[in-house]
């Protein structure tokens, strides 16, 4: 009998839209769709997808609890055997909706999940530890190679085989150490490791240790009331047109426009070209995500001395975290070449 299975995906690959339907409700449907099709053909058979789940991103992130309640009602109905999400490459959203779902099926129906992200999608810090994340590219470029590595872990999953290391299977390490037997004692590769150090040649280590940089916090503004802030945002805030074209998403370059004479961004003028999250919100107010409203009237109630003529934005959706840095320390030093003491950045 073929082993059944439910494929979770967002409304995107759903196939409903993009983000203006973001806030889709969950549906069940039958069978493969999207993606599911592919990974269908590459379980092959003895496997089924019995239904999909589909569910917009910003519902999953407004009712997780309800969504994953529902996913686990529709699957202990359906007598499942394995649940696969996604993958969701690196939209953070998606990622968030992927792992939770499948954390929830996992611990309270106890069957084997698995879903695939870019290692910096902000939910492999969420669930790595507790879920097999396969990793992927940064954008659906790399959905075939992704699902076929995700068909191949999930059929091992569903059947009980025993999961090998993180570099054999393709999987994002969960910090776990696995015993294996080694043809040669520890010391002895210990000293053959240093041998090819020394003479430079290509060596990996048998225990590595993740390094997470530190940035220690910049020292408080004495009097806030002297001070001059800067507005500073990845949320893609941009005059109507995108006169610099900016990318909606993996940002190769940021931007800096004048606020000099403005008091507030009035709707129509400026545009949210941020792909990562429902707009219309931003282009309705565009206040909402660079408070230059709110800037202004602290500076009239003497709360900060002044607001920076000019504020700077790029957008961080998808944008890898080295570039991110790159951005940062380019800004920085334009702020202080103009003497800003301080810099708000609103989240998006």
């Amino acid at each position: 009998m073929a082993k059944r299975v439910v494929h979770y995906i967002n409304q995107f690959y759903g196939g409903i839209g993009g983000e203006e339907a973001a806030g889709a409700p969950l549906a069940i449907k039958d069978g493969p769709i999207g993606p599911g099709i592919a990974l269908q053909k590459e379980l092959g058979e003895g496997y089924e997808i019995v239904m999909t789940i589909v569910c917009g991103d910003n519902y999953y992130a407004e009712n997780s609890g309800y969504v994953a309640d529902a996913v686990c009602s529709a699957i202990g109905e359906k007598d499942i055997d394995l649940l696969v999400a996604g993958p969701a490459f690196n939209a953070g959203r998606y990622g968030l909706a992927c792992g939770g779902v499948c954390s929830a099926v996992a611990r309270r129906r106890s069957i084997p999940t698995v879903t695939a992200m870019y290692p910096e999608n902000p939910a492999v810090a969420m669930y790595r530890q507790h879920l097999l994340i396969v990793a992927t590219g940064a954008s659906a470029a790399g959905m075939r190679d992704a699902i076929r590595r995700m068909a191949r872990l999930s059929k091992k999953m569903a059947t009980g085989e025993t999961i090998l290391s993180a570099k054999e299977e393709g999987y994002i390490p969960r910090g776990r150490r696995l015993n294996q037997l080694a043809d040669r004692p520890a010391a002895v590769r210990a000293v053959q490791m240093l041998h090819r150090k020394l003479r430079g040649d290509p060596y990996m280590t048998e225990a590595p240790v993740e390094r997470y940089e530190s940035i220690a916090p910049a020292k408080p503004i004495q009097d806030l009331a002297q001070a001059t802030i800067a507005l500073v945002t990845e949320a893609g805030i941009v005059p109507l047109g995108n006169p610099d074209r900016i990318k909606h998403a993996n940002a190769t370059s940021w931007a800096s426009y004048s606020l000099e004479g403005i008091d507030d961004l009035e709707t129509g003028q400026y545009e949210a070209i941020h792909g990562g999250f429902d707009a219309s919100f931003a282009n309705e107010d565009p206040d909402r995500v660079l408070p230059v409203d709110a800037m202004r009237f602290f500076e009239t109630q003497g709360y900060i001395g002044k607001l920076h003529d000019t504020y700077y934005v790029t957008v961080g959706n998808g944008t890898p975290v080295e570039r991110s840095a790159e951005f940062g320390a380019q800004i920085a030093q334009e702020l202080l070449r103009a003497g800003v003491h301080g810099a708000l950045i609103p989240s998006s």
